[in-house]
């Protein structure tokens, strides 16, 4: 089993239209984690949040649909 990562922003839109694509999608709990404040995380993730990093490393960029993260989730 897979555990996931939501990279984002604070007040990014997009993420908020990440996080109601996630829902629809019921999809598993992941931890979110906000870059604005890591310049590592920043210089990584900066132009493409959100993304959805499952932890055997697979990234899936922003835009994403449910089918995506579904498939995402295995």
């Amino acid at each position: 089993m897979y555990a996931f990562t939501l990279f984002q922003r604070d007040d990014c839109h997009l993420c908020d239209q990440a996080l109601d694509v996630l829902a629809r999608a019921r999809f598993p709990d992941f931890a979110p984690v906000w870059i604005d404040d890591d310049d590592t995380l920043e210089a990584r993730y900066g132009a493409r949040v959100p993304v959805l990093r499952r932890s055997d490393g697979v990234e899936l960029d922003w835009p994403f649909d449910e089918a995506a993260v579904r498939g995402l989730a295995g």
